[in-house]
């Protein structure tokens, strides 16, 4: 099997390039979550972990401070499904 066998399997797989059902439930309910709660999310989790540090639990402090990224990206998703919508045809 070459790659123009591998690309055209592929092409053929999700010619309407629709969403399934599990990422559509998910974009149905975050979509509902106004974006500044994912941003007060990461910036209370970096509160929370820098009190934490200071208070000398390290290993809490880290394991809480991580989860800053996380809430940022899910900020960005929530924004990105809010602004393009569910199976836009836009790409």
């Amino acid at each position: 099997m070459d790659t123009n066998d591998l690309k055209r399997k592929a092409d053929s797989y999700n010619p309407e390039k629709k969403e399934g059902p599990v990422a559509a439930a998910i974009e149905e309910y975050t979509a509902r979550i106004p974006s500044d709660m994912y941003l007060w999310a990461a910036l209370g989790s970096m509160a929370i972990s820098a009190t934490l540090k200071v208070m000398r639990k390290d290993e809490e402090a880290l394991f809480v401070g991580q989860w800053a990224p996380s809430f940022l990206l899910l900020g960005v998703y929530n924004k990105l499904v809010k602004q393009l919508g569910k199976d836009k045809d836009r790409f």
